[in-house]
């Protein structure tokens, strides 16, 4: 696929002082395919405080790409992740303690860049992006729209204004992956209760419309190919012990290009890691 190759083998459990995360260290030997975990981590210096560096010393993957960081670029810790093996590029929002992307990552970028060229897609910190060879990795963002109807109308404009850019970038970089919190479920299936929460900014019909589109535009949905069961979720509401009985939305998605799709070997998300209110998801592709 045109990207360096990562080593590892086996695994080997880190002892830790938070509890009900378990690491796993890998020891280098021969080559592997390439692993990226997208993960909204809803602050990133918080869930620093809750063991993230220490999971991330563990190599859980090549590439991480974060959500929400709600951190200037100042104030990201580069520092604990490069003591973790990761080089980082983030793309913060212009408001303080808002918004934000960044990707962590163990192999070397060609070029990295920060926004789509879209003035308040940009001014938000929403899009960065990482050419590999001749793969390019896409980490977004999506807006919400739960403050109301004028940030709902935002996050119309803002999915076409992202489907345009993807679509003429994709005419120069065909191997696309299309990561992040996209904050919309597609399917019933992808959350808890389809029929109450029908009228719901993230599953609302425009907005599930706008992800068939996006699909049918030539995109692949990488989780679904390995596991078409229900009930498998990547965010958790904080009230009502959702989490806890697993009342949750599957809107965090690693998406590739189709021209990517024999390269799939595997997908999951994992609900084990809490250190956010959304867990992070896997995609391995062949090396």
């Amino acid at each position: 696929m045109g990207i360096a190759h990562r080593t590892s083998t086996i695994d080997i459990v880190i002892k830790n002082k938070f509890p009900g995360n378990i690491f796993h260290a890998e020891i280098a030997q021969k080559p592997t395919n390439m692993r990226i975990i997208t993960f909204n981590v809803n602050g990133v210096r918080s869930a620093v405080k809750k063991g993230f560096a220490e999971w991330l010393a563990a190599n859980p993957a090549d590439m991480v790409c974060l959500q929400e960081i709600k951190a200037n670029r100042e104030d990201v810790p580069v520092a604990e992740f490069a003591a973790a093996g990761y080089e980082t590029f983030s793309f913060s929002a212009q408001k303080k303690g808002y918004s934000g992307v960044a990707i962590l990552t163990r192999i070397k970028p060609d070029n990295v860049q920060c926004g789509n060229g879209v003035m308040q897609s940009d001014a938000e910190g929403r899009v960065i992006r990482a050419d590999f060879g001749d793969i390019t990795l896409i980490n977004a963002y999506f807006p919400s729209g739960t403050s109301g109807d004028e940030r709902q109308s935002y996050k119309y404009q803002w999915l076409d204004e992202f489907l345009e850019y993807i679509n003429i970038l994709k005419q120069e970089r065909p191997k696309l992956i299309v990561c992040g919190d996209y904050n919309i479920c597609h399917k019933p299936i992808d959350i808890h209760d389809p029929v109450r929460l029908k009228t719901y900014t993230g599953f609302l019909p425009e907005e599930r419309a706008w992800m068939d589109k996006f699909f049918e535009s030539g995109f692949v949905d990488t989780f679904r190919v390995f596991n078409q069961q229900p009930n498998q979720y990547t965010w958790w509401s904080q009230l009502g012990k959702a989490r806890e009985n697993n009342k949750g939305w599957r809107i965090d998605y690693i998406n590739v290009s189709k021209p990517l799709q024999d390269c799939l070997v595997h997908a999951e998300i994992m609900p084990q890691i809490r250190q956010s209110d959304h867990c992070p998801v896997l995609l391995e592709l062949k090396a």
